[in-house]
């Protein structure tokens, strides 16, 4: 059975490469575990099949060195918090046990984005209640940490990832979902996404963050509870090369 450090959920299967994938790259560059859970299968996206799209997410999961890649299968488009969708989340969970869970900002202007980002929350506390779906036979976990990644909005990080050694396996991950990015031979309806600019656009996002932090590029996270710092002098020493 494998279980995993880190657990990136989000709607969409190209969601975590966008988001999150320097940050799982570097969580396997430092020894631990990583995995993505895509909530749905991407079926209400103007482009692509789900089949092709699932072929497209085993080859990112690939390069970004990912333990393991499932989909939940809730309907695209149509994902809310319920008992039963909490459940399902709620046994993957305590299957993969992670410590740190990444997902969706809270109130992300995309429906499934944000409902995704409240199930992750409550999720994440049930998993750690031993009657919470006790016939179901499994084992309560401890409640793993959630991490919103920042991606519309304008929030303060708690924490910004240094993805400055990943970025280029980032966008390498991120262009295996080519049905969705820009294609100049392609008839289909354009979108935001397959504009010709928008991976530059993303690009210069990550490197914006990375100024931020004194570095080359990186991925921004709020986190809404407070954290416990062992030592606060080695977290607030770390070079940031912002004024050499």
């Amino acid at each position: 059975m494998i279980n995993v450090d880190v657990l990136a959920i989000f709607a969409h299967p190209d969601d975590v490469e966008l988001t999150v994938g320097g940050t799982l790259l570097k969580m396997k560059s430092l020894g631990y575990k990583a995995g993505a859970l895509d909530v749905t299968r991407g079926e209400m996206g103007t482009r692509g099949t789900i089949e092709i799209r699932a072929e497209e997410a085993n080859e990112a999961a690939r390069i970004l060195k990912l333990d393991v890649r499932e989909n939940l299968e809730l309907p695209d488009g149509h994902v809310w918090v319920t008992e039963e969708t909490r459940a399902q989340l709620v046994r993957v969970l305590r299957r993969l046990k992670p410590k740190i869970l990444l997902t969706h900002q809270i109130d992300d202007p995309h429906p499934d984005h944000n409902h995704i980002a409240q199930l992750v929350r409550e999720s994440a506390r049930l998993a750690s209640m031993q009657k919470y779906d006790f016939d179901f036979g499994q084992e309560r976990i401890n409640a793993p940490i959630v991490a919103h990644n920042i991606f519309s909005q304008r929030v303060t990080p708690s924490f910004i990832v240094d993805v400055s050694d990943f970025l280029d396996e980032k966008t390498e991950a991120i262009r295996a979902h080519r049905s969705q990015f820009y294609n100049p031979n392609s008839n289909e309806l354009e979108t935001r996404l397959t504009g010709k600019d928008f991976l530059d656009e993303l690009e210069n996002r990550s490197r914006y963050f990375g100024s931020l932090i004194g570095v080359a590029a990186g991925e921004p996270f709020f986190v809404r509870e407070a954290l416990n710092v062992e030592d606060p002098i080695e977290l607030l020493t770390r070079p940031m090369n912002l004024y050499s």
